[in-house]
């Protein structure tokens, strides 16, 4: 599994207006092509009475599956502008369309690819970008004597506590980044003498917003 890509943080919906034309974007994450077609359907038959209903979408680690649909539009200025907007911002398992309600002025090829890549672009956004990042939980089961201190290395660590049970004894579970097992785990053993018990749990994917960098503008 990737350490970290990134999608969309969820579904999403946003119109604008391009020489009388409505553009209506509408995003999804994906798991699947069937699920991405499915969602492709669904906008299909709620916008049966558009002009075009044009697709595309990105799913894999590796992006093995990529698809893109003029839905009528001149061959490559709908579904491959909106699919190189996916590429260009590196997401995974997402899913754009965008329905077009002709509004009388033709814009040419260029103006259709500056079209549907703007709206594609502008729905994305809309949704929201995020990255998974693979983590690991670490399971420390301790004795009441070390939860405070073990409590204050992880706090001031910045470690996420998942979850804290007290039982007969303490079990915490943090969650880190893929990696970094071993040097969390060498802490804890220092911290407190190799009194407690560390196990290495399952790995799980996290969520956190991306921050876009000025190159990528």
């Amino acid at each position: 599994m990737s350490e970290i890509y990134k999608t969309i943080a969820g579904s999403a919906e946003h119109e604008i207006i391009i020489e009388r034309s409505r553009f209506i974007s509408y995003v999804d994450r994906v798991q699947s092509e069937e699920k991405a077609q499915d969602f492709i359907h669904y906008i299909k038959k709620k916008h049966w009475d558009a002009t075009h209903n044009c697709s595309a979408y990105l799913i894999g680690e590796q992006d093995e599956i990529q698809k893109a649909n003029d839905d009528g539009e001149p061959s490559g200025t709908a579904g491959k502008p909106m699919l190189e907007i996916l590429k260009k911002l590196q997401l995974k398992n997402t899913v754009v369309v965008v329905t077009r309600y002709f509004g009388g002025i033709k814009l040419g090829a260029g103006g259709l690819i500056r079209a549907y890549g703007r709206a594609a672009k502008e729905g994305i956004y809309a949704a929201g970008i995020i990255e998974r990042v693979l983590h690991r939980e670490i399971i420390i089961t301790m004795d009441y004597t070390w939860h405070g201190k073990v409590l204050n290395e992880v706090t001031n660590k910045e470690y996420d506590v998942a979850d804290t049970q007290f039982m007969e004894n303490v079990i915490m579970t943090l969650l880190i980044p893929t990696g970094n097992e071993e040097q969390v785990v060498n802490e804890l053993t220092n911290l407190t003498n190799a009194q407690v018990q560390i196990q290495l749990g399952k790995e799980l994917y996290c969520e956190r917003p991306y921050k876009e960098s000025a190159q990528e503008d």
